[in-house]
């Protein structure tokens, strides 16, 4: 275990539910970590087992679905925001060859008169499984309300108002992707660079992952070394993303991290994941925080607005023309 690998598991309770003193010592804790190491696991976020189970179920039910009716749901010119996008199509920023996966993203829905409702195209339903809308919704709402709570006590740590993210993320563009890791059935015949997920940074603000199927990801280490990241079951690992990294100047560390392969004999095994990925609305400005920005820390990034970067990263990894 490399010596510079702290993954705290920390109770959101805390924040939601706690003593000033709880709350500030939460903030504290995940300021700390994302400064550091760049992940955590949350334990009370809202999600019981029941909805867990269920939303592995029906992802799973999805993933078993014929490959042709799984591609009727594929919308190339929505850049896999919404609906299925197939094997062979997404791969990490720079990689030459693709990622060893499929998935599924469920996008926002919008409730009240909000216009950034336009932006959005509609969520896709799966007429052939009708509980996967049910349970994909829930877990998605149930996400963006932890998220928000994350990204107050980020805020505090930060010195701002503790309702800075509010309105940048009420109605955001954030996405709950459900991914499967497909059986390799025969090992010998991949490219020795193919991987389930290769080395990369997620570009929203924070990531917010359900306990995978199987073990797998691993963090790049600030000694350069890759450490395998194992939650406890019913917890959640959250990360911070290249947005919120430029917002604060690299003060919060968006850490770099990968899906291996398995070992050879688990190889025609599946690996699900359930990642939700929280973005803002696309007009919110990236450039960052003065506070962030000293004579040791001068600014690196140029100034730029959430959308336009989400445009130039979905470029980078193959999903946008």
């Amino acid at each position: 275990m490399a010596a510079s690998v702290n993954i705290p598991r920390l109770n959101l309770d805390d924040y939601i539910k706690g003593t000033p003193a709880q709350k500030k010592q939460f903030s504290d804790d995940i300021g700390k970590a994302f400064t550091e190491i760049g992940f955590v696991t949350i334990a009370n976020h809202g999600l019981p087992q029941q909805l867990l189970d269920d939303l592995y179920d029906q992802v799973k039910k999805f993933f078993a679905l014929p490959d042709e009716v799984k591609r009727s749901y594929e919308k190339p010119e929505l850049a896999g925001q919404r609906g299925y996008t197939s094997k062979g199509r997404e791969k990490a920023k720079d990689a030459k060859i693709p990622d060893l996966k499929e998935f599924w993203q469920r996008g926002q829905t919008v409730k009240d008169n909000d216009p950034v409702k336009d932006e959005y195209p509609d969520n896709i339903l799966v007429a052939e499984l009708p509980r996967f809308n049910e349970v994909t919704q829930e877990v998605y709402e149930r996400l963006e309300y932890a998220g928000i709570h994350l990204l107050r006590a980020i805020a505090v740590y930060l010195g701002l108002d503790e309702h800075y993210f509010d309105d940048k993320v009420h109605n955001g563009n954030s996405i709950l992707r459900g991914i499967h890791y497909f059986p390799i059935e025969d090992p010998d015949a991949l490219p020795p660079d193919a991987v389930r997920a290769g080395a990369h940074e997620d570009i929203n603000l924070i990531t917010l992952l359900i306990g995978a199927s199987a073990d797998g990801l691993e963090v790049l280490t600030v000694d350069g070394q890759w450490y395998p990241v194992k939650a406890k079951v019913e917890d959640i690992v959250v990360n911070v993303g290249d947005m919120l990294q430029r917002l604060t100047n690299n003060k919060l560390k968006s850490t770099t991290h990968r899906v291996v392969n398995p070992p050879r004999d688990l190889m025609k095994t599946s690996r699900y994941s359930v990642p939700f990925f929280l973005h803002p609305k696309a007009k919110m400005e990236l450039t960052s925080l003065s506070s962030c920005i000293d004579e040791q820390h001068p600014k690196l990034y140029t100034d730029m607005t959430a959308g336009e970067y989400l445009d130039e990263r979905l470029r980078e990894i193959g999903l946008k023309m």
